[in-house]
């Protein structure tokens, strides 16, 4: 028996097109790459343009009221539907988004000093971070709005290292009356209508992009950080929003009618598996739940003027003719809760609404309208981002570059993220989130059957197999560094069968699969395969034993074509993984 993998195949395919074939099939893949490290290091191409968007406190269910991202972004790109955040609290968040790392490598643990804020990240993090390998790559860098919790404090018109162009606000981060760092002179905004933070923030990009598109040249790199839907005032318009953000004046009870999320887990009846911090919280009575309630339609109103924000961006984008080599990117720097397991507001919480954000891509090589459901995560961003611009990160980063995901949308990579706080630690698979508390309680949740988080299922006989392997996963991911966050599983996709010419008098002939062909998943991961499906054409076989092999059914393989096979393995932590395999047609 040979054993046959796909790239063996593609090589033999092109030994069998000859050099003159293979010379040209080399140049139009060269064509057909997308933008990113070759066309970077390639002097006579001009790398691509990327802007970032970011929101504040928003959570994927509030995406749904913002159509110039979802029709403009979304639509036109690769929405990451399973998108977490590492350290769900604004000032962590922004430094991993920054660094690529999770919050135990860049030491950023809050928002205020000594162990958070923007001093402890100049201190520790802000001489290497991606602005600087932009800058090093010959990007022109910006950055417009909120900045990291406590700039301008102590120095408001600083200018971190690695920014060309600097339009940060200095200071209290509000919707009006607030300052703005503008390239190292500070200008004050009032009260008027046309001073609401989330307009002016959209008009300096704007204008940032005309000009930098009209001057050519060198690429940029854009960050805009927008306030909305954080908290804050003032509220010029009435006490209505005191409890959260203050919406544009034309966006102002935009929602007034609207209900809140439907979710089982709020004001959750039962709470006496949850560990004791949430066991001692009170029902939601009426009026917390009237206060939920218009802060939620306030974040939606406040959201609008995001989504206006996101209109213009596109459309000067576009009238610059640099949309088709911009990528664009829209995502928030954490979630919020609103009254899920009776938690009336808030962040850092382990629970899916805190740490599940949105997360969408378009740009060269991404393909239009696509989903993927595989995890990605906060620290991936700076990663993607380097790939995309050909530059080189002076560090080694946590996350990964997600151009190739986006590209393939339909690949699940086995992948096992950290969530962390200062309270807690945990570790998110495709099928559990499973954490362990500093006060020695522990929580685990069976999303699959239990999306709502409803059941602690921690320390159950039923889940005992799955327990096991998620703290093993955990005690890895909470030291990680590099290389170790993002390891690889062990595992690959072998095929086993017999290659002969397809007719026997003419040896020049194409070669085919003689039957059977057995597929079988190995590697040094094998002990954590659950499950492994095996689909080919329309038919899909599976098993739960080991060895993971099987005779791929002859009915459902071609003869007249190269037989594409995929191989989806549940592992023991909740993880899912695909791997992907080719052979010849099946012989007549």
């Amino acid at each position: 028996m040979n054993q046959m993998g796909a790239s063996e195949l593609r090589l033999r395919r092109l030994r069998q097109l000859g050099l003159a074939g293979a010379v040209l099939l080399a140049a139009v893949l060269a064509g057909l790459q997308p933008t990113g490290a070759t066309a970077g290091n390639d002097p006579a191409s001009k790398a691509p343009n990327v802007v970032v968007i970011m929101s504040d406190d928003q959570t994927t269910e509030e995406l749904r009221v913002q159509a110039n991202v979802l029709d403009e972004i979304g639509a036109r790109g690769v929405a990451f539907d399973n998108n977490f955040v590492n350290f769900s609290l604004c000032c962590p968040s922004r430094s991993t988004f920054l660094t690529g790392l999770y919050a135990h490598n860049h030491h950023v643990f809050g928002n205020d000093a000594p162990r958070g804020g923007f001093e402890r990240f100049e201190e520790l993090d802000s001489n290497n971070d991606l602005p600087l390998w932009l800058q090093g790559a010959g990007y022109y860098t910006g950055q417009i709005g909120k900045y990291l919790n406590g700039y301008g404090a102590s120095d408001p018109t600083l200018i971190p290292p690695g920014w060309n162009e600097l339009n940060a606000i200095s200071g209290p981060v509000d919707y009006y009356n607030y300052d703005i760092n503008e390239n190292g002179t500070l200008a004050s905004y009032g009260q008027a209508p046309s001073d609401y933070v989330d307009d002016v923030i959209t008009s300096k990009a704007v204008d940032f992009i005309g000009r930098r598109a009209a001057a050519g040249g060198e690429p940029f790199f854009l960050y805009v950080a927008y306030k909305a839907p954080h908290g804050g005032g003032p509220h010029p318009a009435g006490d209505r929003c005191s409890a959260g953000p203050e919406p544009a004046p034309r966006h102002f009870r935009a929602f007034q009618n609207e209900g809140l999320p439907a979710s089982p887990s709020f004001n959750e009846a039962d709470v006496s598996d949850k560990p004791q911090q949430i066991q001692s919280l009170p029902p939601l009575n009426n009026d917390d739940i009237a206060t939920i309630t218009t802060r939620y339609h306030c974040e939606l109103e406040s959201l609008l003027s995001v989504d206006d924000g996101v209109g213009r961006i596109m459309k000067a984008l576009r009238q610059e003719h640099a949309l088709r080599s911009t990528y664009v990117i829209y995502t928030s720097d954490n979630g919020f809760l609103h009254g899920e397991h009776r938690i009336p507001d808030g962040k850092v919480r382990l629970y899916e609404p805190s740490i599940r954000v949105p997360l969408l891509i378009r740009g060269p090589g991404i393909p239009a309208g696509r989903h993927t459901s595989d995890l990605t995560i906060n620290a991936d961003l700076a990663p993607t981002i380097v790939d995309a611009a050909g530059a080189s990160a002076n560090r080694i980063m946590d996350g990964r570059s997600l151009l190739d995901l986006a590209s393939h949308p339909r690949q699940k990579t086995g992948r096992r993220l950290l969530i962390e706080s200062q309270s807690y630690a945990a570790v998110r698979t495709q099928r559990y989130i499973y954490a362990e508390h500093n006060s020695g309680e522990r929580e685990l949740y069976d999303l699959s059957t239990d999306p709502a988080e409803l059941q602690n299922v921690a320390d159950t006989p039923e889940y005992a197999d799955a327990q096991a392997a998620l703290v093993t996963d955990l005690a890895t991911l909470r030291s990680c560094a590099g290389l170790t966050c993002r390891r690889k599983r062990q595992l690959e996709l072998r095929l086993h069968y017999t290659r002969r010419f397809s007719e026997r008098h003419h040896p020049h002939s194409p070669l085919c699969a003689r039957q059977p062909v057995m597929a079988r998943v190995t590697g040094g991961d094998e002990s954590q395969v659950r499950l492994a499906s095996f689909r080919i054409g329309g038919s899909t076989v599976e098993t739960t034993q080991a060895p993971f092999r099987v005779v791929l059914p002859r009915s459902a393989m071609s003869d007249s074509h190269p037989n594409e096979l995929r191989a989806t393995l549940d592992l023991a932590d909740g993880a899912r993984l695909t791997l992907d395999g080719e052979f010849e047609p099946t012989c007549r």
